[in-house]
């Protein structure tokens, strides 16, 4: 096993442990984790809650998640001789749930959860049609996800990061809270927001302390966005055997990193749409000196994907316009395109059984692929949703003899405010 620089205790909260991360964006969050380029490390990552989040059959505790306290994240960790301009290679070597821990109380002891944000707390991608709060507990066995409150699907799991990116400079997090709080104006009484201000409450901040603390508090950047580090992309692809390449903004690049999920569905349409977990990462660093002017990327990470993705060789896929529910034609808006194609997706899969909340549950957490398939022929863009049907228990193809049924079983635990 390689060394393991940021260890994290199962037994203890987040702000309890050796060393204590952050959950906000800010250049003078110190790292206390110090690597070399060429070295090979293992990270620990607590679930993105900190374990607010238990394993029942109640969505109570999704309806009243402390939002404010995400993300937790491990880090940041510098690596020596990073400048600004400078590009950081991050390879991920590994990743997974908590190790040699497959039962006990925290997301990554052998199990994980989806939820549904309730509309007034964060909401999610299809929040007009589903504006309560709901659970879904997923069991890990071997590498396959499997779920009482969703039956008749197993698939398995694409383990990633969630998030990972680099500590943006003074100048970099200004202009974040600048664009974000615009924004925010041309609309403040949006539910949910149109973006998240910076939060004093419940900041953490590293070993940052005194009048550094209150100052920079008040400026940290949320870490719910992505943005120019890369941050909270969820890039479902982004998996063991990923080389990533960071742009640098600060002295040591001060890489942090969290939200691990088991498995989750491109676009993570739930919001809280992975299977959340806590777990381990384990990586190797390099730089390219002065590469993102050599290679052009002054912003925004490339990344080339791992190759250990599940081969499912059929598919049923769903497409969508951008035309609304009540018949507004938009123009060319691929968002909309894309939440057509996932409510077509879902309707299609209520004919089999599953409840409509399920099949979004499933659009989460399951690995499928979401699509941009046109976006010049105005004034419709066209998304689609291509589904594995190895995931489901029955056969999910149209037939003269129409669909097959299951058991919905216990459903999904809601929870409304």
């Amino acid at each position: 096993m390689p060394k393991k620089v940021f260890p994290l205790d199962s037994n203890k909260k987040f702000t309890d442990q050796e060393i204590v991360g952050h959950n906000r964006w800010h250049p003078d969050v110190p790292a206390q984790v110090h690597v070399k380029p060429g070295d090979v490390f293992r990270v620990d990552c607590r679930e993105w809650f900190d374990g607010a989040i238990v394993n029942d059959d109640s969505a109570d505790d999704i309806l009243n998640a402390p939002l404010n306290s995400v993300h937790v994240l491990s880090g940041p960790i510098s690596v020596e001789g990073a400048q600004p301009g400078d590009l950081l290679i991050v390879d991920i070597l590994d990743v997974g749930p908590i190790p040699q821990e497959d039962s006990g109380p925290l997301a990554g002891q052998g199990w994980g959860y989806t939820g549904v944000f309730a509309k007034r707390n964060g909401g999610g991608f299809l929040t007009d049609q589903f504006p309560d709060a709901y659970k879904v507990i997923w069991d890990f066995r071997g590498g396959q996800a499997t779920s009482r409150h969703v039956p008749g699907v197993s698939f398995t799991g694409i383990v990633h990061p969630g998030l990972m990116g680099t500590a943006p400079s003074h100048d970099l997090l200004r202009k974040w809270n600048a664009r974000e709080q615009a924004l925010i104006d041309t609309n403040p009484q949006a539910v949910p927001p149109l973006a998240l201000p910076p939060q004093p409450d419940s900041a953490i901040l590293g070993s940052l302390s005194g009048d550094d603390f209150e100052r920079a508090r008040n400026e940290a950047a949320r870490t719910a966005p992505p943005r120019e580090n890369g941050g909270n992309q969820d890039i479902k692809n982004f998996t063991k055997g990923s080389r990533v390449f960071y742009p640098v903004f600060v002295d040591g690049a001060n890489l942090s990193m969290g939200d691990l999920h088991f498995s989750q569905g491109d676009g993570e349409i739930t919001f809280c749409g992975a299977i959340e977990m806590g777990g381990f990462i384990d990586l190797h660093v390099d730089l390219i000196k002065g590469g993102m002017q050599t290679y052009g990327v002054s912003e925004n990470a490339i990344f080339i994907p791992g190759n250990t993705d599940p081969q499912y060789s059929e598919w049923i896929a769903f497409s969508g316009t951008s035309v609304t529910l009540d018949g507004e034609q938009r123009y060319l808006d691929s968002h909309l395109s894309y939440q057509r194609a996932c409510l077509h997706a879902i309707d299609y899969l209520t004919t089999f059984g599953w409840s409509d909340i399920q099949a979004y549950m499933i659009l989460g957490a399951a690995p499928i692929e979401g699509r941009l398939s046109g976006v010049v022929d105005i004034p419709n863009s066209c998304s689609t949703v291509y589904l594995p049907t190895g995931i489901f228990d029955i056969d999910v193809k149209p037939g003269k003899n129409g669909p097959a049924r299951i058991d919905p079983g216990m459903g999904v635990p809601k929870a409304s405010a």
